[in-house]
């Protein structure tokens, strides 16, 4: 029987759809397709054969009149797993489907198909900042690239015991000459690589204007040197196809330990982090949660701080600017002087720390990142 390219591409569209639980496919993607922030997750019904059977018509008539090339991009995208840049995929936004009682917005549909299983509102969505379609409100066409989107953490109250931490990364360092360590307590070690110090990597970064620096760390050591930060996106993976930012890959550790060489070996797509007109968003592009500890994230009156964990295909507003200068704390001047206390989010990949976990501080974390904010 002959069959057309189109009705190829749609079989295999459909065979990467995002699996629901019950579907015996029980890979990587999965962990994309429930949770939030705070270690909330929402569980996805097995799913029932004649929703499945519905869902499926529908949707290969829908991805039917879709043309050949806008087809290809979507599955540039679905079976990368965002991995590979693809164009923004602009469809009519304003077109219903129906699937049993409950109607949904074409976009929302493919989101719920290719990525979200459990997807039941746009609200629910955050749009990443590479798409078309980003801070455009109300458009005729919009993009409905599922890659181009990520799902919005909710923080709880109150939040389950992840672990407290005292505020000492108000605390002004040793020397005011020190270069950039970790703000964690507990014996931190580092080193600059030959001929390019610290310092010299801050002034360079001064004159380009950057507005962030980040250090990698394995346990308790900075492994290669700080990585300034200029554009308003930065990607920092392990192995990404098309990779273009910081790739940990590269850099050169002399760590044997088996865990820190099995979590660096997790870290895949890494992260996306995003500087947007109402913070720093930190977007989770790999298929393990990640965990955060930031003082915006936690209660202005808090004399402590929450480690947030962050699931595949989540992001969160890592850092809120308006909070971090409205922060009412007893050396505001050491605050302001000493931005790089102040303004700082920790990022662990895979592994958390806190009271729930064998790893009280982060600097027992296997791999990990310190993001210093300049506020100059």
């Amino acid at each position: 029987m002959f069959r057309t390219k189109r009705s190829g591409l749609v079989r295999r569209l459909w065979r990467s759809r995002a699996p629901v639980e019950g579907d015996g496919e029980a890979d990587s993607r999965a962990h994309g397709s429930g949770g939030c922030c705070m270690g909330k997750s929402t569980k996805v019904a097995k799913s029932n054969p004649g929703t499945e059977a519905e869902l499926k018509a529908l949707t290969h008539s829908i991805l039917k009149k879709i043309k050949e090339k806008q087809l290809e991009v979507l599955l540039q995208a679905v079976e990368s797993k965002g991995g590979v840049r693809s164009p923004c995929l602009l469809l009519p936004g304003k077109v219903d489907t129906k699937l049993g009682q409950q109607s949904y917005s074409l976009p929302l549909l493919l989101f719920k198909v290719f990525r979200w299983p459990d997807l039941r509102h746009s609200s629910e969505l955050k749009r990443l900042s590479c798409c078309e379609s980003y801070g455009k409100i109300n458009p005729e066409l919009v993009c409905c690239n599922p890659h181009h989107m990520s799902r919005l953490c909710e923080l709880e109250s109150p939040p389950p015991p992840y672990s407290r931490y005292p505020m000492d990364f108000l605390k002004p360092p040793d020397s005011p000459d020190s270069v950039p360590a970790s703000t964690e307590t507990g014996g931190t070690v580092y080193s600059a690589p030959v001929g390019f110090s610290d310092s010299q990597a801050l002034q360079e970064s001064d004159e380009q204007a950057h507005w962030c620096v980040v250090a990698y760390w394995e346990e308790k050591t900075r492994v290669g040197r700080l990585y300034s930060v200029q554009e308003p996106s930065l990607d920092i993976f392990y192995d990404l196809p098309q990779g273009n930012g910081f790739c940990l890959g590269q850099l050169c550790s002399d760590n044997k330990s088996q865990l820190v060489q099995m979590v660096r070996s997790k870290i895949g797509y890494g992260i996306q982090l995003t500087r947007e007109q109402d913070g720093v968003w930190v977007y989770n592009r790999s298929c393990y949660p990640i965990f955060i500890k930031s003082a915006t994230l936690d209660n202005p009156d808090s004399r402590t701080l929450l480690v947030h964990k962050v699931f595949p295909g989540f992001s969160i507003k890592a850092f809120d600017f308006e909070k971090a200068y409205s922060l009412q704390r007893p050396n505001d001047h050491e605050f302001t002087q000493q931005p790089r206390t102040g303004f700082t989010v920790q990022i662990s990949f895979v592994k958390g720390w806190g009271q729930c976990y064998t790893r009280q501080f982060i600097s027992s974390c296997p791999c990990w990142l310190e993001v210093i904010f300049n506020t100059r």
